[in-house]
């Protein structure tokens, strides 16, 4: 883990300095998500300029990079080809206002919802959406038009400026940590490739990043009902796939700094900036682990680390393109591999067989989605598959302890939650046909959660009405003496104290 540093001017160097690390790393990645929804370059960077300043500065996790993201650029790709850019800029407002309502209304602490291994599996299915995303750079366009992987001896030219970039990354804080290593790779390997004129592919053959101040444009779409139901179903899912990719990004960084982010700040900073974004011109962004991770592991830890990354893309935008575009590409792939080793949890092959097998199932599963459609898809498959996995086993736990008293009375001590889930194990538990005339049923140690465990209980209650025998009900909470119907009469008022509990009832609404 990282300890907090006492120094206020070394905090502000480290700051700086990862913020430029990062500013690097940032300009391919938001040129490629530019071409993924079929944009101008300028529309991506302008995006990780302008969320990036915003997030940082009034976001709810300082040291969070967000930018421009590949999980947002494939959504975007048909509202771009079927209506054009300023439908998406358009979208991107929209997105920003459903954000900063989740905000308002405090849905951040859902994330307190995803479980432990669904995260494991988004943080490695990540890592392997990296991975896969550096290999197109080994990849060359043919005669023909097709693209082919790179052989002979530009491959191994490549490979050998990736392998000096990331051992400069790996060995350089042994000796100093007065630079953060993934700038020092970046500038080494730059120099490396200029001074001896090595044929490598720099950021400069990807596009020209040249330009001048984002404007001010209010998105040339017309204000009808027919605009805002094209663009509301994107801006739904943009919103939704921006605020679980930042909120989980924060978890992961909460855990490695040893600190905790505001999950509703974070969804109103990310709400501003996207709305900003779109009248700026810029196609909309979200948290980015890949960037979030080279600024925690430069030792960027406060929200100037995040403004000086966005302020030196701004500056390499107006000023400094020409030199930007000279950075071999080589460099840049080297720091996402180091990205991908860092992100990726190894520690979760030791847990297999040490885990309840639904949880390995869920890992797999959630980093297998992730790669194969989206994040926002395999948070929620991931959650859904865990929940039920959860309710299944729980509803086994139902049981119940029998015994008859001097006096003939058959007692129902009951175990185990009622709910929707284990209401077919609590009827199986009760034979009115063979039982005593007089029966007690104690809900002392189980409790009803829901509206489906009231009708279990509703149901049980007629069998025993209708085979003419006498049924007692014990501690149940007010809540569900109230709501009971056919067993209403049979509840008894207990001399011990009852229930305090509240039940999820749509009843009571």
């Amino acid at each position: 883990m990282f300890e907090p540093r006492a120094n206020p001017q070394a905090n502000v160097k480290n700051d700086v300095l990862s913020g430029l690390t990062v500013a690097l790393a940032l300009v391919p990645e938001a040129i490629a998500f530019a071409f993924v929804a079929n944009v101008d370059p300028l529309v991506g960077l302008y995006a990780a300029f302008i969320v990036g300043l915003i997030t940082s500065a009034i976001g709810g996790r300082p040291g969070m990079i967000s930018g421009a993201t590949g999980a947002l650029a494939v959504v975007m790709v048909s509202l771009v080809l079927d209506h054009g850019v300023e439908y998406l800029f358009a979208a991107v407002v929209l997105m920003g206002i459903i954000q900063i309502g989740a905000g308002v209304l405090k849905l951040g602490k859902f994330i307190r919802l995803v479980p432990y291994p669904v995260m494991l599996g988004f943080v490695n299915g990540l890592a392997i959406v990296i991975f896969l995303a550096q290999m197109k750079q080994f990849q060359v366009e043919g005669a023909n038009g097709s693209m082919t992987w790179m052989s002979g001896s530009a491959l191994w030219m490549l490979l050998g400026l990736i392998a000096l970039t990331m051992a400069i990354i790996y060995f350089l804080p042994k000796f100093t940590k007065a630079i953060p290593s993934s700038l020092a790779a970046i500038l080494v390997v730059s120099i490396l490739v200029i001074v001896f004129g090595l044929d490598v592919r720099t950021v400069g053959d990807m596009a020209s990043i040249a330009g001048g101040l984002p404007e001010f444009h209010i998105p040339s779409v017309p204000l009808t009902w027919e605009t805002l139901w094209i663009i509301l179903p994107y801006s739904v899912i943009l919103a939704a796939i921006g605020l679980i990719e930042s909120l989980l990004t924060m978890t992961l960084i909460d855990e490695i700094t040893e600190t905790r982010g505001q999950g509703n700040r974070e969804c109103m900073g990310q709400g501003t900036a996207n709305v900003v974004t779109g009248f700026f011109g810029g196609m909309g962004g979200c948290a980015m682990i890949g960037q979030s991770m080279i600024n925690v592991n430069s030792g960027g830890r406060g929200r100037l680390s995040g403004i000086a990354g966005a302020l030196f893309l701004l500056c390499f935008i107006l000023f400094a393109s020409s030199l930007i575009e000279e950075i071999p590409l080589a460099a840049l792939i080297g720091v996402m591999f180091i990205v991908v080793i860092g992100t990726f949890e190894w520690s979760s092959f030791r847990l297999f067989g040490k885990i309840p097998r639904t949880d390995a199932f869920v890992l797999i599963l959630v980093s297998g989605v992730t790669v194969a459609t989206d994040l926002a898809i395999a948070v929620v498959v991931g959650v859904i598959v865990s929940a039920l996995a959860f309710a299944w086993d729980t509803a086994k736990r139902m049981e119940a302890e029998t015994h008859i008293d001097e006096n003939g009375t058959k007692f129902y001590t009951l175990h185990g939650p009622l709910f929707f889930g284990s209401i077919h194990s609590f009827k199986q538990l009760f034979d009115a046909r063979n039982d005593p005339q007089d029966v007690v049923i104690d809900f002392a140690d189980t409790r009803v959660c829901d509206h489906s465990g009231l009708e279990a209980i509703d149901a049980v209650a007629e069998r025993y009405l209708n085979a003419g025998k006498t049924l007692h009900i014990k501690h149940l909470s007010p809540e569900c003496r109230e709501l009971l119907t056919k067993a209403g009469n049979l509840v008894e008022v207990n001399v011990i104290e009852d229930p305090k509990y509240h039940i999820a009832d749509d009843r009571l609404a």
